[in-house]
């Protein structure tokens, strides 16, 4: 490795992606922890270090009853077993939960079985059917796109969480359970350009900052999208980021050429959600001037907001939102995501206005499916792309995935005081107020900060700290990546360039969510102590 601490090797670097990077300073941090009593500590990645543990006893509880169901069908081989049977499992599925009673895991399953056959009035033998089908996984995902007793659950899931408790619980929706958000992100990107509703070089907008797959996949050479930047990287008259869009950047979007917006509610990075200012503002914007924007709306951290709700139900017509279990329930390895579209929309209606010659196009690509191809929905013809058609019969995200997932809706259904929801924001607050105290900045009070993520303008705090002249020497002497990658080789720490994000310059992304309270201690007194550096070195080329 080149000196990574030269100008030349860092501003090659800063030309990758954040999380590419990361791997670079991985390395650079426990270097420096194996020759120093320093302790390694990774706050680049927003990987949380807790899991809802309930939810997944109650998974695996249910894999006993399932597994008991298979054995009931004797091949007379050791390891061989049948395939769950329909009639009577109901019955029996609750014989199983009286004689469970008192397990890891009863507690939950219990009333969440009464929760789906009596609120939800799902039918007792195919719900027992679904779920122990679905968590052995003998049969395809079926339907595809998402199993029935599933989209029953996150429904009305999604209604409360991303629709602040919105009446109706949701069954306006139609949904797609995807590998994790990221599949989620492609699956739209794709059947939006497979559908003509998108073509290469098209305008779309991204609301900065954001998540970075969301900078690249335009740029690629199949989309080469012409992008708007809708920026909320301002510095306000007092010197401070508040992470808020003015009014002259989301009028940007008046513009009717711009097709489609990405935006991460609330931020990644800077972890704040959407003023009711903006909101209103973009609805005036559909309203008026676009009202065929195509919104796709990442709500991941919706979550850790108090009183959150998701552009998918302030423009319901407009929006796709994509929303992922992986941080609140601690489960990123799970890839669970769904994406979700209202049964009135943009899409469809764009699709049933295209030109002949596209509808043509669009019979031909999905015929092999349906005798009906203008009736096929937008968010079916996803499901079907997301396995180039062809492969249709085979799509969808695996069942016992998908039954992980409804058993951490219906927990939060169930939660009708917000006991996990106030521990989770109340552990990101905590982490957060230590990191901030640390450094010696200062967090302005905010009910719209979220506090998942943290991104610091080194520029903003050597104005308000050393001074003007200092802030303008700083770039004079050293490259922007420099305050990543002295973090990592001097005091093995791992943050991430919010450049990468779309950021300032020369910010840094922490994530609250992996470590320890006391780790963000630490990690707040060596970013302070990078700023302090520099400032010595400033005096020192001054004299």
């Amino acid at each position: 490795m080149d000196n990574p601490l030269s100008r030349k090797y860092e501003e090659e670097l800063n030309k990758m992606s954040p999380f590419e990077i990361k791997n670079q300073l991985i390395a650079l941090a426990k270097e420096d922890a194996r020759k120093s009593s320093a302790t390694f500590l990774n706050a680049g990645r927003g990987n949380p270090n807790w899991i809802a543990a309930d939810a997944r006893e109650a998974f695996f509880l249910l894999g006993t009853f399932a597994i008991a169901e298979c054995r009931r069908v004797s091949y007379e081989e050791p390891g061989i077993a049948g395939i769950p049977s329909k009639a009577g499992i109901g019955d029996r599925f609750e014989k199983f939960l009286a004689e469970k009673a008192g397990a890891d895991g009863a507690d939950l399953l219990t009333k969440a079985w009464k929760y789906m056959t009596g609120t939800l009035k799902a039918d007792r033998d195919d719900l027992a059917h679904e779920w122990a089908e679905g968590i052995v996984g003998d049969q395809y995902p079926t339907p595809p796109r998402i199993l029935k007793y599933t989209e029953a659950a996150i429904r009305p899931y999604l209604a409360q969480e991303l629709g602040h408790r919105a009446p109706g619980g949701g069954e306006e929706l139609d949904l797609f359970a995807t590998e994790g958000g990221t599949a989620g992100m492609v699956y739209v990107f794709d059947s939006m350009q497979a559908n003509h509703l998108l073509k290469k070089g098209d305008k779309i907008a991204l609301m900065a900052p954001l998540f970075t797959p969301y900078i690249e996949i335009p740029e690629l050479d199949r989309f080469d999208f012409d992008v708007v930047n809708v920026s909320a990287n301002r510095v306000e008259a007092d010197g401070y980021h508040y992470w808020q869009y003015p009014d002259s950047e989301l009028d940007k979007l008046r513009d009717p050429s711009v097709k489609m917006v990405c935006l991460i509610n609330p931020s990644n990075p800077p972890s704040y959600r959407l003023s009711k200012d903006d909101l209103d503002r973009l609805v005036d914007i559909v309203r008026k001037d676009n009202p065929n924007l195509m919104i796709v709306s990442d709500d991941v951290y919706g979550t850790f907001a108090h009183d959150y709700i998701s552009l998918l139900y302030v423009l319901p017509y407009n929006t796709v939102s994509v929303y992922s279990f992986s941080k609140y329930f601690g489960a990123t390895g799970w890839r669970l995501a769904v994406c979700a579209v209202n049964r009135k929309n943009v899409f469809d209606d764009l699709i049933a206005r295209l030109p002949e010659d596209e509808k043509a196009d669009l019979t031909r690509r999905y015929q092999s499916l349906t005798l009906d191809v203008p009736g096929l929905k937008f968010i079916d013809r996803m499901v079907a792309d997301s396995r180039d058609v062809a492969l249709n019969h085979t799509a969808g995200l695996s069942t016992p995935q998908q039954i992980q997932m409804s058993l951490f809706a219906i927990k939060c259904l169930l939660d009708t005081h917000d006991v996990y929801k106030e521990k989770m924001q109340a552990m990101i607050r905590a982490r957060l107020e230590a990191l901030w105290t640390n450094t010696g900045f200062k967090l302005l009070p905010d009910p719209l900060r979220v506090g998942y993520y943290s991104e610091i303008d080194f520029m903003v705090w050597a104005k308000k700290i050393y001074g003007d002249d200092f802030a303008a020497w700083l770039p004079t002497a050293h490259a922007p990546l420099d305050v990543t990658m002295r973090l990592a080789k001097e005091t093995a720490v791992v943050v991430l360039n919010g450049s990468g994000f779309d950021g300032p310059e020369w910010s840094i992304r922490t994530s609250e969510a992996n470590l320890n309270r006391e780790d963000y201690e630490v990690i707040g007194k060596k970013i302070r102590s990078i700023l302090d550096e520099y400032y010595a070195e400033y005096r020192k080329a001054k004299k």
